[in-house]
């Protein structure tokens, strides 16, 4: 193996899965002012809302089967009968839960008086299959087509969204239609593409295979609805005890913590498959420090300057009705740090096959995190979900580095680095609720020149990546 070469693999496998990913999330965030615009902070919270409860139902559904799909296949490339049964007995097995669940969501749906409930079935069946004929494409090593097909979902969402929103004026049913046929259109996509009929065949279903995926895949159950209870939780609490007004206004101000999450977890499907195929290498300790610290300081950098723009950006993005979400931005992006550092972790126990320990280190957060908001939120209102939010990632990136070094290697943080970070975010903080118009130009400065410094061997490594790419040569350094 070359020096580096994993450390290539990953870039280029970042920067593939990127190209499909990034361009139409931020289309989607610019369009933040039209949605904004058009509907009402109800309007916008009863679609937040229903998209919360659609990602509760899909890990109870599917049992996370199509997690374990990605992460069978990355054994067994070279294998294409393994491959086959891999993929039809996911497949079948999860037509087979999504039958059960139409079924129980019939029987349930005349006592659910929803207008939009309907939409609970479509979307949660679309957004399964698209899941996980997208992770069949990562686990056959075709980040390509994963990101084709996740461009082509977004962008087809955005343009069935405007279609439907501007011209037809369906309001809220038009952006729930148009998410639906977005996953659709990526269904529809990836199934061609990687030719999955000539995986789809009933002949290599295989009951013992089912019961392999469930053994890594039940486990992330507790896990997913431990993420839905950081993720989405809050907008059910919100919603019940403060109204659907102030969930949208919890919405609103959580799509710039969802940019940075979303930032992160393209470069997350990257690092997962690294981590898993090298996990058993001599050096894992060495390559594992150093690219967790490297990311780290990349990711901080990016919470910093996007605190610091954040005075400017809202009051543009975001509609005059919706202003008093400003004030919860710079909490939610920083929560979203200590995400990152919990998902930079829990690599190693997904490499190692692990799926208890992520189940328990994340129930664990997660009672935390509904625990404290229940109890401040009387007291403190719409902060109470945002601060215990924050609460619940820091405990748990805290737990899971104490966890990982003294069960598998250690985990050695930058001080020195961690210590000017947080120097750099306490004076953007500052200058941020301050909200002066010098002030915050200084800091936005102050924050672009840090990350700078704290990122030059990154950035210096990208742009000769970048630059060899080009010339058709790999890099051998």
């Amino acid at each position: 193996m070359k020096k580096n070469s994993r450390e290539t693999t990953l870039v280029k496998n970042t920067l593939i899965i990127t190209i499909g990913k990034i361009c139409t999330q931020l289309i989607t965030f610019f369009l933040l002012p039209l949605y904004t615009g058009i509907l009402t902070t109800e309007e916008y919270g009863t679609i937040d809302l229903l998209n919360t409860l659609v990602s509760l139902l899909l890990p109870l559904v599917t049992f996370q089967t199509e997690q374990a799909v990605f992460r069978d296949l990355l054994d067994v490339r070279e294998d294409e009968l393994k491959r086959k049964k891999i993929v039809a007995s996911a497949f079948y097995s999860i037509l087979i839960q999504c039958i059960f669940y139409i079924i129980l969501f019939m029987i349930i749906s005349p006592f659910v008086m929803n207008q939009y409930k309907y939409f609970l079935a479509t979307n949660v069946i679309v957004f399964i299959f698209s899941s996980l004929f997208l992770q069949v494409a990562r686990g056959l090593g075709d980040n390509k087509k994963y990101a084709i097909g996740s461009f082509l979902s977004a962008f087809s969402t955005i343009f069935f969204n405007i279609l439907f929103l501007l011209l037809i004026k369906l309001r809220a049913n038009g952006i729930l239609l148009g998410t639906m046929l977005g996953q659709v259109v990526c269904i529809l996509y990836s199934f061609m593409s990687l030719k999955l009929y000539n995986y789809i065949n009933i002949k290599f279903f295989d009951r013992n295979t089912v019961k392999k995926l469930w053994r890594y895949s039940v486990p992330l159950i507790p896990n997913a609805i431990s993420w839905w209870i950081f993720n989405a939780s809050d907008r059910v609490i919100v919603s019940t005890i403060l109204g659907l007004s102030s969930t949208g206004l919890l919405s609103a101000s959580s799509k710039f913590s969802g940019v940075y999450i979303t930032l992160y977890n393209i470069f997350n499907m990257s690092w997962t498959e690294s981590i898993s195929i090298h996990i058993n290498d001599e050096d894992i300790k060495e390559y594992f420090n150093n690219m967790f610290n490297l990311i780290m300081k990349i990711f901080i950098s990016i919470c910093i300057i996007m605190i610091a723009c954040m005075p400017i950006i809202y009051p543009i993005m975001i509609d005059f009705k919706f202003h008093d979400g400003y004030n919860l931005v710079p909490i939610l992006i920083i929560a979203s740090l200590f995400n990152v550092i919990v998902g930079l972790t829990s690599v190693i126990y997904v490499a190692k096959k692990k799926t208890k320990e992520i189940a328990n280190t994340s129930v664990i957060s997660a009672i935390i995190n509904i625990t404290v908001h229940l109890i401040l939120i009387k007291f403190i209102g719409l902060y109470a979900a945002v601060i215990s939010t924050f609460v619940a990632f820091f405990t748990m990136s805290i737990y899971r580095i104490k966890d990982i070094s003294k069960k598998y290697f250690k985990i050695n943080l930058e001080m020195k680095t961690i210590i000017l970070s947080v120097i750099v975010l306490f004076f953007t903080l500052i200058t941020y609720y301050i909200n002066i118009v010098l002030l915050n130009i200084i800091s936005l400065v102050i924050a672009v020149i840090f990350s700078i410094h704290l990122n030059y061997k990154s950035i210096n490594f990208i742009i000769k990546f970048i630059l060899k790419k080009n010339k058709g040569d790999s890099i051998n350094e």
